[in-house]
Formats: structure tokens, sequence, C-alpha cells
């Protein structure tokens, strides 16, 4: 099957079944500061989980776009992805254990209405229970396991498992349904039922593996079982059933709602029905291998190159879905991330011959692969091209530089933390670039030191200028002087626009963009947002005059200055002022004044500095942070 049959498939299935079909959220969470990406489709949902209402109702399904980062370095395998999509049901206090376990078998097997897998290939997995927290075995799911594969003549032995500590010593002895530790079949946010916070809920989980048939691979332990490493057996997908609530004095109760969270990995599942364990063989992974194969005339199938292949389809889809989702590459948080698989990939497609710039055509086959399902994608084309082929064509002049620096540490034999340092900080090698080249050659890499000196740098960083860089900037360069003379700018054009009641509520500026939080009641129209946009670049055009002056804090109150959210200030303050255009240090003329702000800079001296090159200010993003609070990411480009 291909990736759009399994997908819609799965969401007519439980559609029939009174599910509601939800859209994907963003990649990016809008209002979740604790991560940096989306990585399940339940982690949206988790307020709904937790008791409050959801809109569409108490039956929900969806196929979540999900980006895990924890392996980027096993990117290569048959395996591994760094973007995803999960297949998500979910009962919000409705169905249970007796609903959903027949379901999800009968999509899974059915050649109807599902992906009529044969059910001799599938074994489950269940809770062994503990008896130390007085949380029993999972029974129920054991009963439901041994009446699901009876219906298909096939009997099913439950297998005791229990704990990694005893290493599986039992084996598979014939069994179909295996009970296992909380280590494997129990969920959390927190982990562990020990480790779970009064208050926290969770449950056991059921797991159905695929076995593709290889030989066990002892080094991965004596005996095979499911959850066995070797590769025989894939899992594809789980059954959460949350029904318990850790009690104050450590023991446990029943919700009052008990849920139901379905998660099942979209590739996975295609190279299942393809009789494969090799995610690639996704025929939405597949295009962009196809393109490789004849931008280099290389071989998928060769073992040669195969992890680079694999790679670079990889990260640049992960790439082309978080730039659809309006993040850019920089040195922070998920532009960071966006950019260690975009030099990655660089560094493959090197590997495999390819020196010249072509993650932008890659990119494109992402688009074509997806932008029926995901439309911002298509719509997104230009903006996607131009971020890839920007980044490539940065990286690439820097490239040569660096491997010839590495060859240098080669030669002693081992590389050392600071030279790891150097490396990142002077020629843009991601760490884990460092440690395959490294690894080409056998070297160890100091990884711990790596990180001791990058940690030391950017804490010297947040802590330069008084302690901090101030309004919110991540440091003084010119570009993001720029943006930061940009942020008020908009933000006077959003006061002119929507009201002297929007104020800022707090800023991140960097040498990507500009990111600016107001206080506003509901979503912009697209029409403010292309007024405030137009206001900005009529006053870049206009070449305003940008003052600084300084003066008790009493008189910038009573010329209206607008001051930073929650910063205290002294009795002396300063005040900076863009425009008019006959402004003078000596006579600013405040009143006049497009933007009057407390501010300790720095700016640029003239708003027209923010054309350089022929830049424009563009939105890229307008949504909700908080109740009341709106935020706009922005660019100059």
């Amino acid at each position: 099957m291909k990736v759009s049959d399994v997908r819609s498939k799965y969401l007519a299935f439980f559609e029939k079944r009174g599910h509601a079909i939800i859209p994907s959220a963003p990649i990016v969470p809008g209002n979740d500061s604790t991560t940096l990406f989306t990585s399940s489709g339940m982690q949206p949902l988790v307020p709904y989980l937790l008791g409050q209402e959801h809109p569409s109702g108490r039956r929900l399904v969806n196929s979540q776009k999900s980006v895990r980062t924890g392996d980027i370095e096993e990117i290569g395998d048959n395996r591994h992805l760094t973007f995803f999509e999960m297949l998500g049901n979910w009962s919000l206090g409705d169905y249970f254990k007796k609903e959903q376990l027949p379901w999800i078998f009968e999509f899974l097997t059915s050649s109807e209405e599902g992906l009529g897998l044969d059910p001799q290939k599938l074994y489950t997995t269940v809770f062994i229970g503990d008896a130390e927290l007085n949380i029993p075995k999972d029974e129920e799911a054991i009963a439901l396991w041994k009446d699901l594969f009876a219906q298909k003549g096939i009997d099913a032995k439950e297998v005791d498992l229990g704990s990694e500590e005893n290493g599986y010593k039992v084996g598979m002895q014939g069994g179909r349904i295996f009970a296992y530790d909380a280590k494997k079949n129990w969920w959390t946010r927190s982990g562990l039922p020990s480790a779970m916070p009064a208050g926290e809920p969770g449950g056991p989980d059921s797991e159905i593996f695929y076995d593709f048939g290889t030989p066990h691979n002892p080094a991965y332990g004596e005996h095979c079982h499911p959850n066995c490493d070797c590769g025989r057996f894939v899992e594809i997908c789980n059954s959460v059933f949350m029904e318990y609530v850790k009690q104050e004095d450590g023991s446990f109760a029943l919700l009052s709602q008990k849920n139901v969270d379905f998660g099942g990995g979209l590739e996975r599942l295609t190279a299942t029905t393809l009789g494969s364990d090799d995610l690639f063989l996704a025929d939405t992974l597949q295009t962009t291998i196809i393109e490789i194969e004849q931008l280099t005339g290389k071989s998928y199938a060769d073992p040669e190159f195969q992890k680079s292949f694999r790679i670079v389809a990889d990260h640049v889809r992960a790439a082309t879905f978080i730039i659809g989702d309006d993040v850019h590459p920089s040195n922070t948080e998920a532009g960071y991330i966006l950019r260690r698989l975009i030099r990655r990939a660089i560094r493959h497609l090197d590997k495999l011959g390819v020196e010249s710039n072509t993650l932008a055509a890659l990119g494109n086959r992402v688009i074509d692969a997806y932008q029926e399902t995901y439309a911002n994608l298509g719509e997104k084309r230009e903006q996607i091209d131009s971020v890839l082929t920007a980044e490539e064509q940065k990286f690439r002049r820097t490239l040569s530089q660096g491997m010839r620096e590495f060859e240098k540490i080669a030669r002693k034999g081992k590389v050392e933390g600071h030279d790891a340092f150097i490396l990142a900080s002077s020629y843009g090698f991601p760490i884990e670039i460092t440690e395959e080249l490294a690894g080409e050659r056998s070297l160890e890499v100091d990884v711990n030191g790596f990180r001791k000196e990058m940690d030391e740098h950017q804490a010297k960083s947040r802590t330069a200028s008084e302690g901090r860089f101030k309004g919110g900037l991540a440091d003084h360069s010119e570009i993001t002087v720029r943006y930061h003379t940009s942020h008020h700018l908009l933000l006077a054009a959003l006061r002119q626009i929507l009201g002297n009641d929007v104020h800022q509520r707090g800023s991140n500026i960097t040498q990507e963009r500009v990111r600016l939080d107001f206080s506003f009641d509901r979503k912009l129209t697209p029409e403010e947002l292309a007024e405030a946009e137009k206001l900005v670049n009529e006053k870049i055009a206009e070449a305003l005059p940008v003052f600084c002056t300084s003066m008790p804090k009493t008189d910038a109150e009573k010329i209206g200055a607008e001051h930073e959210f929650g910063v205290k200030y002294g009795d002396q303050v300063t005040v900076y002022s863009m425009g008019p255009k006959d402004a003078t240090a000596e006579d600013p003329k405040f009143s006049e004044s497009f933007s009057l702000e407390f501010c300790g800079g720095p700016h640029v001296s003239n708003t027209s500095e923010l054309a350089d090159g022929g830049k424009r200010f563009k939105i890229t993003k307008e949504e909700s942070v908080a109740a009341g609070i709106r935020r706009i990411k922005a660019v100059l480009e």
C-alpha cells in the first residue's frame, strides 16, 4: 500500500465507528515551552485526556505530524525516522479495552476495511502487574487477545516475561501474548509508576508487534521475544489504557474518566503492508530516494551507500516539514535542530558525490509527495526552496575549510572537546558530523568536553552586557540589532492598527527572526497582518532617524513611552524614539515619533538600514500564546 492508502483507510475505519477526524497540530507547539516539537498524537491532547471537554466530542482520530530528535545520530538504519506521522484514536472517558482491542485488531487484519495483515505474524504484549504498588496484571487485555486470536484459528498462549533484570530467560516458548513489567508496558508522562507525582494519570498499555521472521541475533540476548532488539519483531502500534491516578500516599486509585490513547507509526504500518521492515520503502520516502539515485547514479540497494541515502531522505523530509511550519535555521531551539538536519544531509550528499546545490530539488520531491494532504507545503514551496538553498550555500562555503581543519585534528589521533567546539563554532559542524567523521577513522571524540565548552560559551553569551542582552536579544550582532529595531516598529504599527490597549508581553530576537508577544484578545485578520507589515515597510522606506535619550523615569512615562513587560526600571532610563524625519538628537520631537519606548538598545541609527540589500519586513506567523496574548514572528528578507 501507499502511505496515503493506509492513512485514509485508518481515518475512515474509525470515523465509521463514531470518531471525529481532527486536524494535525503544528510540528512546533504554540503554547508548550517544555518541548521544541510535537512528538506524538497525544501531546496536543493532554488537557482533554486530563478531563477538559474537547469541542469535537469524546471519540477522536487523526494523523499527527511528529518530529523526534533524540535519535538523530541513529538515523541511517531501517527503522528510525526524525519526521513521521502518528496515527491515533482516542476515547475521552467513552469506550475502553473491550472496544479498542477488537477494533485495532480488525483494522490490522481486515482485507476490506483495513490493512489485511496476516494474523499469524502478529504478537501482543500486556502489563504483568506490580504487586508492590497493588496494580494487578492486565487479565482483561489477555482474555480479549486470546479470544481475538481464537477467532482467527490461533491458540494464543500467554507467556510471562517479567522484567529486564531476569534477562527474559523464558523466551518465546510458543507464546503469542507476552506480559512485561512497567518498563515495557506502562504509560505515564513521568516514566515508571514509582516516578509519578501525586495527581498524575497513567495506565497499562498493550503493544502489537509484527514478526518479520528474520533469524535471531544472539548479540541481543540468548532468547528472542517481541521486545528483543535483534530486528525480528517490530512494534507497529500501541493502545494505552489510562485508568489510574497516583495518590498523595503513593498508592493508585482508578480515574473517574478512563481514556484510550492509541498510536501507530504510519510509515511503519505502510512498510509492514509491503512485507518489509525497511521504513524507507514507503512511497513518500522513495520519492526522494529515487531523485537521489538519479542525481548520483548510485543505487539505494548498494550497502555502501544505503545509510547516506536514508539520512538524506529523512533529514530533507523533516527539514521541509519544519520549514513549512515557519521555522528558520538558527543557532537556538527548533531552528538549531533544523540547521543540524540540513547540514548533516549536505555532508551525506557529499559522500554520495553531490557537491552542488541540491537540497531544494529534494525538498520539492517531498512537497510533491505530501501537498495533497498538507496543502501548506505547496503554498510555501517558494519559502521552503529559498530557506534550503540559502542554508546549503551558507554551509558549503565553510564545509571544505572545515574538512581541512578536521583532517589536521585527525592527525593527532583523537578529537578533543575543544577541537569539536572549534569545528562547531567556526565551521558550523554539528557534533553528529564530527562524530561520524571520527568514526570513519576509528577516532574517539570527547563529546562531554565539547558539551562543557559549548555550555560555557553559551553561558558567557547569555551573561554578556550587564548580565543579559536587553530586550530579549540573543546577541549584539549587526543583523540582530536590525531585528531589534524592527521589533519596535512592529509594536508601534500594531498599536496604531489595533489600538493603544496593545502592549508588549515578551520578545525574543535572534539573527534569524524577531518574535513579539503582545496583549490582544483575538486572532488578527489577514488584512490586519498585511496592514502591519505594510506600515513597518513604509517606515523603513521613510528612513526615520533613531535617537536614544536619557531622562528621568517620570518624564519618560509622561511622554507616553512604552516599556518592556516585567522589567523594573531605575529612576533614570533611556528612551529610543524613531521619527519624524526632521527629528534631531537635540530635539527628538517625542510627540511626533512613530515609535517611543523605554529600551537599553542597541539599535540602528536610521530605519533605512533595515532594508540593507533590498530586504523587506515580512510577517511569517501569528498565533496564540496564552489567553489574551498573541505572538508574531517576522523576518527581514
